[in-house]
């Protein structure tokens, strides 16, 4: 069976002094290296008893040291667990509460937590040495066998546990690398965990991020520049709160491609890339958790039509779904199937609301409201429940949104309802509030509110926390 562990080995083999990953205080670490410390970490904890189906808690900072460990504890047969990173602590503690695990894998300050979380007391602790001798003698992980649990977001309930398999990590990593592929040796500053596997696989040299992804209002745009700049990066992997930044500040010349996603992707935030670095590709990739990717847009296929389309109301547009996906429009919701997408979470429970089985088709429900143009290209409205009542019927945000972020002073937006009907939140230059007041009455909305700042997601800062922004206006 083709899997992660086998493509990684096979880039080891290709490029053994490549280097692999470069981390936040700048440390190179080459894939023979790589390979090297996950050998001797398996050897060690298979010594100390990991077996194979064990679930392994790893709260760990994103390093090499990370990757090292899962891909220690894959070739010893155990199922690494990931927490929730943007829920800190209380992401820990549900991770440990709901999976079953049975050691704890830490570094750093995480390796404190242990004595702090009393939901941490009982699993057994693995300590980062490592230990000669020859590789673990194991036979590879089966297609079935489960590698990696990790959360949903939680930004619509709390974070439900998803089982990813070798074999979907597998069928994931061949839906996305044809999207990164190329010929030449990248520096790719990857923002996302899941595309560091990818590159790791696919042998590409990641940069990680030197800022922590839950503070990116303190990272300021000349701070994000330089650390490109210094580490020679040649493609970003980011969310768009980040593109925002990367269009502030000068781009760094190496600098040839981007690829986004994480939250929605506004025409605006793709217009000022392009004017930051006139020629730089610009790749938008939809997808979630439970489905990653669905469909990616290049920006420089977008048409003079399809702006006035999405400015008109139509909704965001967000290209062709990807090969060998199967995609559907039910009533409105967008669904999804394939073998990169999910087809169940640990939980049976939440399979009710998410999942739909017609014989041997799971279809994932992905909560989002979109529709199909004539050329097949996926346009999304919004989460479904998310409309706003207007006199002429219900409307998506996204419907006013991907219109509103364009208009001048505008840094964010959300299309909600308040109590005195519907509203358009505004973050941004107050001066230029009389000509949102005209613009928003001209699309049929009366209240215009202004705030501060809008409340965003916690893992990307990309996407608006709509239930955090109506408790904040009430």
């Amino acid at each position: 069976m083709a899997s992660l562990l086998g493509n990684f080995a096979a880039a080891v083999a290709r490029h053994p002094q490549r280097v692999a990953i470069v981390d936040g205080s700048g440390r190179e670490t080459t894939f023979a290296q790589l390979q090297a410390r996950a050998q001797g970490l398996a050897r060690f904890w298979q010594m100390r008893g990991v077996q194979k189906g064990d679930r392994v808690l790893v709260a760990m900072p994103l390093n090499a040291d990370l990757y090292a460990s899962l891909a220690a504890l894959w070739a010893v047969g155990a199922t690494a667990v990931l927490p929730e990173p943007a829920m800190g602590l209380a992401g820990l503690r549900h991770a440990a509460k709901t999976v079953g695990a049975v050691a704890y894998c830490s570094a750093g300050p995480y390796g404190l937590l242990r004595y702090l979380l009393p939901a941490l007391w009982r699993l057994r602790p693995l300590p980062l040495r490592s230990r000669a001798g020859a590789a673990p003698d194991l036979a590879p992980p089966a297609a079935h066998d489960i590698a990696l649990i990790s959360f949903t977001s939680g930004t619509s309930g709390a974070p439900k546990a998803i089982a990813r398999s070798h074999g979907f990590l597998n069928a994931q990593h061949q839906a996305i690398a044809p999207l990164l592929h190329s010929a030449a040796a990248e520096r790719d500053l990857v923002a996302f965990p899941v595309f560091v596997l990818i590159n790791i696989a696919s042998g590409q040299t990641s940069v990680l991020p030197n800022w922590k992804m839950s503070r990116l209002a303190s990272l300021s745009p000349a701070a994000m520049a330089d650390w490109m700049q210094r580490q020679q990066v040649t493609r970003a992997l980011i969310p768009p709160s980040l593109c925002e930044k990367l269009a502030m500040a000068p781009v760094p010349a190496g600098l040839h491609s981007v690829f986004t996603g994480g939250g929605p992707v506004f025409p605006d935030t793709l217009a000022k890339m392009a004017a930051a670095k006139p020629g730089l590709t610009r790749m938008c990739v939809y997808g979630s958790t439970e489905a990653e990717p669905i469909a990616h847009l290049d920006a420089a296929e977008i048409t003079d039509d399809d702006l006035a389309r999405m400015t008109a109301g139509h909704g965001l547009l967000v290209g062709h779904p990807v090969p060998g996906l199967q995609l559907r429009l039910v009533g409105g919701e967008i669904q999804v199937a394939g073998a990169h997408v999910n087809n169940g979470y640990l939980d049976p429970r939440h399979d009710i609301d998410n999942k739909i089985r017609e014989g041997a088709v799971i279809w994932h429900r992905t909560g989002d409201a979109g529709s199909l143009d004539t050329q097949g290209r996926l346009w999304l409205l919004g989460r479904m429940g998310s409309e706003v009542e207007m006199p002429g019927g219900p409307v998506f945000p996204f419907a006013v949104e991907v219109a509103a972020h364009g208009w001048e002073g505008v840094a964010q937006c959300a299309f909600v309802s308040a109590e005195d009907g519907p509203c358009l939140v505004i973050a941004g230059a107050e001066r230029h509030l009389p000509d949102w007041q005209r613009k928003a009455r001209a699309m049929g909305i009366c209240t215009v509110t202004v705030l501060a700042e809008i409340p965003m997601d916690r893992r990307h800062a990309s996407k608006v926390d709509r239930a955090a922004l109506r408790a904040l206006m009430r």
